[in-house]
């Protein structure tokens, strides 16, 4: 599949850890290093500590979290070269503890990998690189190859086929894997009003429009004159022009669309509706109107925070859910990369104290083994 998809001939398929470090520009590796450590950071502070509770006299309740302990990363390629996928999925997981990060990516022309993404696998502590992409990749690391490791979880985004791919794995009971979120073509729903930067809004269509022909972008224009429309829309042809990736914008613009409501607050409830993966609030107030927000992957609060910051190195993730997924599904944080697990320990007075009512619980259900469990304890107490 690499050979045809791809178009290239590999010798090897996976590239196993120590990696080479690639020579990188001073600027390039700096801002690699600084968006690592913001992203690093951010996700350090959501490590929660375990929790110890003691429901009634002698019965005490516990829930610790554990790393997943091997996960595959899949860092899209394709049309564009993604480091900050690698960063988005692969600090999390290290600052978890995972103990095996497969991270999946389409190899270049002459089979190797993107060095930029080289780099960011050697700082995340990932131990082996599959060059692959697509749905292949996915089945690969879900699975398992001769080669390719099994992993327990797979997370990141990739196109519809990708997506695809991972929802048909995770219900597959033969691959005993599982996924962080429907992820696919990337969204995003900037709202408007007459305090916004014409020039700052289209910039911030465009930024998501570019990233594939099946991207999508919504503008909802709250309470805009002709007038104030038609000065977004000519900075969107005027910036669009001026893009490498035109020809792909003209490809997305027609899948996406603008409309037209009457203030802020409707424009928040459709966003709500639509739940988007990305959602730009441009307006002078626009913290005001977070607590409104129901369903979102990701907000980017007033005029001077783009959604590339949350892209690349704010610190929050940018894996996030799409679809209409953010109505159930967080996006990747470091909770996705653990697992939760409880414990109770009881002493005698405990069990006296809990004795009957589990008991008489399990009467009602007619599990009369469960209802035993206890009772044989409690004649010795």
């Amino acid at each position: 599949f690499t050979r045809k998809f791809d178009r290239v001939e590999l010798d090897e398929v996976v590239v196993r850890a120590p990696f080479p470090i690639p020579e990188l520009s001073p600027r390039v590796r700096e801002a690699i290093d600084q968006a690592y450590a913001n992203i690093h950071k951010f996700h350090s502070a959501q490590l929660g500590g375990d929790i110890k509770v003691e429901t009634m006299p002698g019965v005490l309740c516990s829930r610790f979290s554990r790393a997943i302990e091997r996960v595959g990363l899949y860092v899209p390629g394709g049309t564009a070269v993604l480091p900050s996928s690698a960063l988005m999925l692969g600090v999390p997981a290290q600052v978890a503890g995972c103990s095996e990060i497969v991270l999946a990516t389409p190899p270049r022309s002459d089979g190797s990998i993107v060095p930029e993404v080289l780099y960011v696998a050697h700082k995340v502590g990932a131990t082996a690189i599959v060059k692959a992409g697509g749905a292949q990749a996915i089945a690969a690391m879900a699975y398992g190859t001769e080669t390719v490791p099994k992993v327990d979880k797979i997370c990141g985004p990739g196109n519809q086929y990708v997506t695809a791919a991972k929802m048909l794995a995770q219900n597959d009971t033969a691959a005993m894997v599982s996924i962080d979120m429907p992820a696919g073509p990337s969204e995003v729903l900037v709202i408007a009003d007459a305090t916004s930067n014409p020039a700052y809004v289209a910039s911030d269509l465009l930024s998501q429009a570019e990233h594939g022909p099946d991207s999508q972008v919504v503008l909802l224009a709250a309470g805009l004159s002709d007038a104030q429309l038609a000065a977004i829309e000519d900075q969107v042809h005027e910036q669009a022009s001026r893009l490498p990736r035109v020809d792909i914008v003209r490809q997305s613009i027609p899948k996406s669309y603008c409309l037209r409501v009457s203030s802020v607050a409707d424009a928040i409830r459709f966003s709500n509706a639509y739940a988007p993966e990305h959602l730009i609030l441009h307006n002078d107030s626009a913290s005001s109107y977070v607590k409104d927000v129901v369903n979102a992957g990701s907000v980017f609060v007033g005029p001077y925070s783009p959604e590339s910051c949350g892209d690349y190195a704010s610190g929050t993730n940018h894996t996030l859910p799409t679809y209409g997924f953010s109505r159930m599904y967080s996006g990747v944080n470091t909770a996705t990369f653990v697992k939760h697990i409880t414990s109770q320990e009881l002493t005698r007075e405990g069990l006296a104290n809990i004795g009957e009512t589990v008991m008489a619980l399990a009467e009602v259900e007619e599990l009369e083994a469960h209802r035993n469990a206890v009772a044989i304890r409690l004649r010795d107490i």
